[in-house]
């Protein structure tokens, strides 16, 4: 099963087992709410999607890998205390309370989350003393005398015994009380989240060209080599800030993520001439309409890898205007909920505050909802970045109101209507420069290569970025619909024929 398709049986399954009935009863009861037990190669994102799940479902996340433990970390320390049987006192053992119960209290006491999710990594890779408790945790859902309480889903991960040496196979027993997912590594639903993510362009065009390079394990004589989901998105990460800071990227850089000699040096090689090509065939021009004649010549002559390169590069800046403008848009929608609310507060006769304090109480009550939403940890950080934007601008709507001492509620909210119109305008002006970037790169790809392959993959990149689908469903673009539907045309014919062994 790939990780989108993990994201998702793992989302339906805490929805069943979060549902109540009439009676506020779990429908599953929790003592048959199988633990989730994720079994895949590391690096693949069986942890990152736990982030996506908790904020994505509206509820907590606490994370542990569980070899940071000790037995008494995981179980408590022990203590004696004082009890009667049949009247005789005698010492008994006890055991204080989980760190692990305890985290998840402390969750929720800081969050106001009374659900989640207790997310243990490497649960199959534990110590000898502790492979004990991690049997009756997967079991009772409990460490030492204390159990997880109700409304906490276990998710657990583990890496097959060959990526791992320190592996414990459960037994029967075990694994029939839990629901076992095996995920596997995918490059076309990993690419997808890279669009989502802002992965640098290189690192996606790379792995389009050499999709071998996305997910490599090899053991030699000198140790094990390895490629994974997780070094490449760490790795573009680095060379974002690193284009920021005026510094280099090579294969020496490359090999600490990738630490697949071969690849990283191939992955190095390749990231110089995408810098090459980028000022050699004027790619900001491209953007702006200008086309050279002796490049589209140049282009429509070079190696294949040297064309896909340049579509690499024009398809990184069609994919990043595209979603810039889809965040705009949120932000737009957020501001006039915003402002909508004003309105409503202004035509109340009922009302007595000012023009201004009515502002600065939709400021404030934003604001709130803002700071519990990431106090609760339910924010992504694309989300917390169009959260600050708005404030920022009903901030200035405040501040604006403030130097021109306007008070009138009818008034103020005239004004703050103008100011957002302008807002408005200036959104409409960048929804359509961006769609003429997409103009211009037909263009380009029309003067340079007519309706090829290339044509093929950039329509194809375009429709596995969420963002790039957002903004051409909702504007006209005659050329991006009709190449379109040639694409799906022809891969339909394709299979048909594929079908009658033609």
């Amino acid at each position: 099963m790939n990780i989108k398709r993990t994201k998702e049986e793992i989302k339906n399954t805490i929805e069943a087992y979060l549902l109540r009935d009439e009676y506020g009863e779990y429908e599953i009861p929790v003592i048959r709410q199988r633990p989730i037990l994720l079994l895949g190669s590391p690096g693949i994102g069986k942890t990152q999607i736990m982030e996506q799940i908790s904020k994505e479902c509206g509820i907590g996340l606490v994370a542990y890998t569980i070899t940071h433990h000790t037995r008494q970390s995981a179980i408590g320390l022990p203590f004696i205390s004082r009890k009667k049987y049949g009247g005789q006192e005698v010492a008994v053992t006890e055991y204080t309370m989980s760190e692990i119960v305890a985290a998840i209290y402390d969750k929720m006491e800081q969050t106001g989350l009374s659900e989640g999710i207790l997310f243990l990594d490497e649960i199959n890779c534990v110590s000898e003393t502790l492979a004990p408790a991690m049997l009756q945790f997967l079991q009772c859902k409990s460490f030492g005398n204390h159990k997880i309480p109700q409304g906490w889903v276990i998710v657990a991960a583990g890496n097959p015994p060959e990526y791992n040496k320190s592996v414990r196979e459960f037994d029967v027993v075990t694994m029939d009380r839990v629901k076992k997912i095996e995920v596997e590594a995918d490059f076309t639903v990993w690419k997808e989240y890279a669009y989502r993510q802002g992965l640098h362009g290189a690192v996606i065009s790379y792995l389009n060209t050499k999709k071998q390079s996305f997910y490599q394990m090899e053991t030699t004589v000198d140790g094990r080599n390895f490629a994974t989901p997780r070094g490449w998105e760490d790795l573009s990460n680095l060379i974002k800030i690193y284009e920021k800071l005026g510094k280099t990227v090579d294969r020496e850089v490359v090999v600490q993520y990738i630490q697949y000699p071969k690849i990283a040096k191939d992955f190095a090689n390749y990231l110089e001439l995408y810098y090459k090509y980028r000022t050699d065939y004027q790619i900001e021009e491209i953007l702006r309409g200008r086309l050279d004649e002796i490049l589209l010549k140049k282009v429509a002559h070079a190696s294949f890898d040297e064309r896909l390169s340049v579509l690499g590069l024009l398809i990184s800046k069609v994919n990043e205007a595209l979603k810039s403008s889809v965040q705009t848009e949120r932000y737009m929608e957020m501001i006039f909920a915003m402002l909508s609310e004003y309105k409503e507060s202004v035509k109340d006769e009922m009302q007595e505050l000012n023009g201004q304090q009515l502002l600065q109480n939709v400021i404030s009550k934003f604001n709130l909802d803002y700071k519990n939403r990431k106090k609760a940890e339910l924010i992504r950080q694309e989300e917390e970045k169009i959260y600050l934007r708005v404030i920022a601008f009903l901030e200035r709507l405040l501040q604006m109101l403030k130097l021109e001492d306007i008070r009138d509620k009818g008034e103020a909210f005239e004004r703050v209507k103008e100011l957002f119109e302008q807002e408005r305008e200036a959104f409409e002006i960048g929804q359509r420069e961006t769609l003429q970037i997409v103009e211009y790169v037909f263009d380009f790809l029309e003067g340079a290569f007519g309706n090829s392959q290339e044509m093929v993959i950039f329509i194809t990149e375009l429709n596995s970025n969420p963002y790039s689908v957002s903004f051409l469903q909702a504007c006209e673009c005659e050329r991006y619909y009709r190449y379109n539907k040639e694409l799906l045309f022809d891969e339909k014919r394709k299979r048909l024929l594929e079908r009658m062994n033609l």
